[in-house]
């Protein structure tokens, strides 16, 4: 019962396989290209054979030929467009490298006529893999259903379809799920509220599923299908006990990956700072060019256990009067300037935030931290809202990577949802997994 990122993996192994297979064609096949290949066809092309490999997967990742894992409707042009734009940009790319370092004839590898026939090859077993893997035709993918009371399913489908979704939740019966489990074999991950698991009519049924195979059938609670299926943990569906501070993966005296985390960012904030400064220099004097106005914002924001502290950010906003309400910053918002929506989409505003993480304030990965008034409201409409203050606040977080910019209390619940998942599940590789994908959304200039 594989998860996308297990998925994603699957694919990332099959793409490599896949280029191996198609390079071992053309070795073994030389008239396919025309190209002379001699004995010694690989030996001294190791580099460039490295490159490759990790070109193609690199450039998939960023031009979202993995994302279609997630959606299994996607349209198929879709699928088709984003395969085809990771090739062309791969073809250009090692053209680019083959004239900077003009090999000799011998180098074949990267000839134009193989490399078209390698990336036409590679773009029809990727799109083979992709709609294989999202049939579930190279794994088995579990039936997703619920069994709730009626006045429950509604807000249960409600909060499932918040975010896009793979796989469909269904709603059934508990007379129709045991006759499917008696005539069907796939494989089935059931999820049961706690108020229908106490109802005495339910009872044939849990018995039933003590003695199934757990290969074929998963019981999992509501909590634990959100948390397994979508990565997160809606703050509706947790009890109060649902998360305390000794659930935490840090909450030890002494705690080696918390350790490693503040280490990382004072290394990692303090080379940035280096090579940003650039950025960060030529940014300011737009911003100054623009209205002659003030090149740096500082605000009070929330921070550990809610203490305040003042954050610093580039000004990509109109001067606002000292008294101006706090308001959600919309689409569209005209306060924006024309230079702050550039500096927005590539996030180059939040740069001087490297200075609170050196200070202490905050860290590189975490969840964003609020302002303090807006916050207030937002702790009065949303349960568990104030355990998010149990981690420094971040740069990034769980919450920006997978979800929009909050613009509402119903935006700001949905990305609480992605901070609690992230205060249980904290670790150094998912630390790595939201560095990687806001570098993503950096490059393809997709900030706010």
């Amino acid at each position: 019962m594989p998860d996308h990122r297990s998925l994603l993996l699957r694919a990332l192994l099959f793409d490599c396989v896949g280029q191996l297979l198609i390079l071992a064609l053309v070795v073994l096949f030389p008239a396919l290209t025309g190209i002379p290949i001699g004995d010694d066809a690989l030996i001294d092309q190791g580099g460039w054979l490295l490159f490759m490999l990790l070109l193609y997967p690199a450039l998939g990742w960023l031009f979202g030929s993995y994302t279609v894992l997630r959606w299994r409707r996607l349209p198929m042009v879709v699928l088709l467009q984003r395969l085809l734009l990771t090739a062309g940009v791969t073809l250009m790319v090692v053209a680019i490298a083959r004239w900077l370092f003009n090999p000799g004839d011998e180098f074949w590898l990267v000839h134009r006529r193989v490399q078209l026939l390698w990336m036409a090859g590679i773009t029809l077993w990727v799109l083979s893999v992709r709609l294989a893997l999202r049939r579930g035709l190279l794994s088995a993918e579990a039936r997703l259903l619920l069994l709730a009371k009626p006045e429950e399913v509604n807000l249960i489908m409600r909060a499932w379809k918040r975010v896009p979704v793979r796989q469909r939740l269904r709603s059934i019966q508990p007379e129709a799920l045991l006759e499917r489990m008696q005539h069907s074999q796939e494989p089935l991950l059931v999820c049961i509220t706690p108020a229908l698991r106490q109802t005495p009519e339910l009872r044939p049924l849990l018995d039933r599923f003590e003695v199934s195979d757990p290969r074929q059938l998963r019981v999992v609670s509501v909590i634990s299908l959100f948390e397994q299926q979508q990565e997160r943990l809606p703050p509706a569906f947790m009890s109060e006990e649902g998360l305390s501070y000794d659930d935490l993966p840090w909450a030890a005296t002494f705690s080696v990956q918390a350790q490693l985390k503040r280490l990382a960012d004072l290394i990692v904030a303090s080379v940035l700072l280096l090579i940003t400064a650039p950025f960060v220099l030529a940014s300011a004097l737009l911003i100054w060019l623009d209205d002659r106005g003030p090149i740096v914002y500082a605000q009070q924001r929330s921070g550990w256990l809610g203490r305040p502290f003042r954050v610093l950010k580039l000004r990509t906003m109109t001067v606002q009067p000292s008294d101006a309400p706090a308001i959600w910053t919309t689409p569209g918002d005209q306060r924006i300037t024309a230079v702050g929506g550039l500096l927005r989409r590539f996030r180059i505003d939040e740069l001087p935030q490297l200075l609170n993480v050196l200070k202490g304030e905050m860290s590189l990965i975490g969840p964003r931290p609020e302002r303090p008034e807006l916050e207030q409201d937002l702790e009065y409409q949303i349960s568990h809202y104030r355990k998010r203050h149990w981690m420094r606040p971040g740069l990034s977080g769980w919450a920006q990577v997978c979800a929009p910019y909050a613009s509402s209390v119903e935006d700001s619940d949905l990305k609480l949802s992605y901070d609690l998942y992230y205060l249980r599940h904290f670790s150094t590789w998912l630390d790595l997994v939201i560095l990687f994908r806001t570098i993503k959304t950096v490059l393809k200039a997709g900030g706010r």
